[in-house]
């Protein structure tokens, strides 16, 4: 028993001293096991799985996380100018679009629209520019395509395309710009811009039903594009593509720069339409191929995605332009140098914001959001009301960054319903009302942690058209007081009620209390109190509001068919230009008959005939009065309620560099750069194991472990 007791507290002190050491280690907690010290990696999380990853069909924004890094438009976003300015990437200049009438005839640039048949942009892209490496480009000494024609054994075994072991590449050429553009037509894989394109592009909604007619006519048989002729993108010569855009859309240049319009080669799409593939998950869905400066290396949604440097990358250089701010927070340091900075970006699945903050703080993550449950960990404000870094946060050299996002959410009326609905003088005053009881000053305070600004109409701040200020404010809802914006006070909006035909909340004729009906998605315990305190602003009015909660399918099924009375929206700029944001507004959108934005089915004949007047003009002093005369209209109609623009901070640490928030780029990752030697000493310094619960538990293991020895070598002892 001795030898025994011995023994065992001998274990139990080895495996304690061995735990020691193993806590002494500085990759302790690391989530990243096994890689290397000083990588040249950014590390990142995303929430949720990208659905798509084909540039025909992505459209969220955790998409184009990873596919505006993959793809490459023609046209790109200057990274530091702002207002946001279009500058090259794959093409060799921004294109200028040649005006032509009914018969052809070139007309001059300032031709009115009206008389504009068709307007033409011819867009030359840079010779040399490769394709990451792929096996759909890989030959064989004889020149054919290896995998072009696999059988179903040979594609047995195969997850991911590093699994072929042959890759090629070959040179990106007009013809696979036009060839994407047809695969917005393809009804296989319903692009959420077809419609919207079909109207603009020559062709294109014919060629839309041709490809259905051939799809239900050969449903076993794959669709060529290349047969399938299209009038309004056509291959001029091997580096040069021309689109014809019907009358005169001026718009139409920024979706030049979505990976919507981004080259496919007919290679990658002719190699994964082969049997077998799509079980294995080996689709544009899921394994993109692209010219951009990163290829998806690794896609396990349940764990991780990978970006890697394109090896083929045509190569790009930092900005040398930006203003003084820019030059002062050292956002030109990198002027002139190669792209990208980074060789990889590992981006982890964090479902919870609370590991993801945990472990920005431990230095795992190089930048990070900030949600409400940490906001007060991280941000305070000062007097004068700007946002400012706890002194926590500052000492660990970690940086903010806010920036006013180019969106808005809105409360909006259904213009069809008989009470909240109507272009009469009653109707508008009844809406004002409820937009002046519905104090968004305060919903930003309590619920956005002081993260927006009151929304003054359907523009938001950095688009052509927004006027700051008072000169810029809605005076159905604020007013000017010395020089600053006000909300208007309940008195008024009690008087309005009363005009309306609801004095005190009841209806004039029949007494009853006036009760409307709010229709939302949000559910849980944080949706619960922003609900109740939307319910406590109407109840300053006596107006009843009664909450139908849903699921987004039940949600979006009754906006498409005109059964909520009120509901609350949002929007995100497309592109930078207020016809993004006043389509939502415009008749002939509406919801119901056509399936368009418009969700409040608003259709007012006059903001309507100036929209179609300002939507195809350039900027200027002249587009300037059509906008103020169109925000003079839906501020009176009032059908919406204009909640808040949204305000987005950030965080990154100080081994980050060249961080601008760039709310119409979507390629930013080749910009970043990071000190990753900096990163592994403030890890070190912030990860060391906290030691001292180990050695209170091993003080306590001997307090219990010794009794019991002693206890047996006296027993020992007497029966020896």
């Amino acid at each position: 028993m001795t030898r025994i007791g011995a023994t065992l507290l001998k274990t139990v002190l080895l495996g304690i001293g061995l735990s020691l050491l193993a806590g002494c280690s500085d990759n302790w907690n690391n989530p990243y096991p096994g890689s290397a010290t000083q990588a040249n990696v950014l590390y990142s999380a995303f929430s949720e799985r990208p659905k798509h990853l084909d540039p025909a069909r992505s459209y969220a924004s955790n998409e184009v996380e990873f596919t505006g890094q993959i793809y490459e438009p023609p046209l790109q976003y200057h990274f530091l100018k702002r207002p946001y300015t279009l500058i090259p990437l794959t093409a060799e200049g921004v294109p200028q679009p040649r005006y032509l009438d009914a018969t052809g005839n070139v007309l001059p640039d300032n031709t009115p629209a009206a008389r504009i048949a068709e307007s033409v942009y011819e867009v030359r892209i840079k010779p040399g520019v490769q394709y990451q490496p792929h096996p759909a480009f890989a030959r064989d000494a004889a020149g054919r395509y290896r995998y072009h024609a696999m059988k179903a054994t040979e594609v047995a075994g195969k997850t991911q395309v590093s699994d072929f072991e042959y890759a090629g590449t070959r040179e990106l050429v007009a013809a696979d710009y036009v060839y994407q553009i047809k695969r917005l037509a393809n009804p296989k894989l319903s692009s959420p811009i077809f419609g919207l394109m079909a109207e603009h592009i020559v062709g294109l909604k014919a060629l839309g039903e041709s490809l259905e007619q051939a799809a239900r006519a050969q449903p076993d048989v794959e669709l060529s594009l290349n047969d399938f002729p299209l009038a309004g993108a056509e291959v001029v010569d091997r580096y040069t593509y021309r689109i014809r855009i019907k009358g005169k859309y001026p718009q139409f240049i920024y979706w030049l720069a979505m990976p919507f319009f981004a080259p496919v080669p007919w290679e990658a799409e002719r190699f994964y339409a082969q049997p077998g593939m799509a079980e294995k998950n080996l689709t544009l869905d899921w394994q993109p191929v692209g010219t951009g400066p990163y290829y998806l290396a690794e896609n396990d949604p349940n764990r991780r995605m990978v970006l890697k440097k394109n090896p083929h990358f045509h190569g790009e250089t930092y900005p040398v332009e930006g203003d003084a701010a820019d030059q002062q927070a050292g956002l030109l340091a990198d002027a002139g140098k190669s792209l990208p900075f980074v060789d990889a970006a590992v981006f982890s699945l964090e479902k919870e914001t609370i590991p993801y903050w945990s472990k920005f703080l431990q230095g795992y993550y190089d930048s990070s959001g900030i949600s409400s449950d940490s906001f007060d960990q991280a941000v305070q404000f000062s007097a004068g009301g700007d946002p400012k870094l706890t002194d926590s946060m500052r000492k660990r050299d970690i940086r903010l960054f806010t920036t006013v996002e180019t969106s808005i959410s809105y409360v909006g009326f259904n213009m069809l319903d008989p009470v909240v609905g109507g272009l009469g003088k009653d109707r508008q005053k009844l809406r004002q009302a409820l937009s002046i009881a519905f104090d968004y000053d305060e919903f930003i305070s309590i619920f956005r942690n002081g993260r927006g600004i009151p929304a003054q109409g359907p523009i938001p701040p950095g688009l052509f058209g927004y006027v700051d200020g008072v000169a810029g404010l809605n005076p159905y809802v604020y007013e000017n007081k010395g020089g600053e914006i006000q909300r208007r006070s309940l008195s008024t909006a009690r008087k309005l009620l009363a005009e309306a035909g609801y004095p005190n909340g009841r209806d004039a004729k029949t007494g009853a209390p006036l009760v409307l009906y709010f229709d939302t998605m949000a559910s849980g315990p944080d949706a619960k109190s922003r609900l109740d305190w939307m319910k406590k602003q109407l109840d300053k009015l006596n107006v009843q509001l009664v909450v139908r909660g849903t699921d987004y399918n039940r949600f979006q099924d009754k906006i498409r068919k005109g059964n909520a009375q009120m509901f609350e929206w949002g929007w995100n700029a497309d592109y930078p230009d207020p016809e993004n944001f006043f389509f939502l507004l415009y008749g002939p959108h509406k919801k119901i008959a056509t399936g368009g934005e418009n969700a409040a089915n608003y259709d007012n004949p006059e903001f309507n005939r100036l929209f179609e007047r300002m939507k195809d003009m350039d900027n200027g002093p002249e587009r300037q009065q059509l906008i103020d005369a169109m925000l003079e209209i839906v501020r009176r109609d009032a059908p919406w309620i204009y909640a808040y623009y949204p305000k987005s901070f950030g965080l990154r640490h100080g081994w980050v560099h060249n961080v601008k928030p760039n709310l119409m780029a979507n390629n930013t990752l080749k910009y970043r750069r990071i000190d990753p030697a900096l990163r592994d000493t403030r890890r070190a310094e912030w990860n060391h194991p906290v030691l001292w619960p180990i050695v209170l538990l091993v003080g306590a293991l001997v307090i219990v472990i010794a009794p019991a020895v002693i206890a047996w070598r006296r027993r020992e002892r007497k029966t020896a």
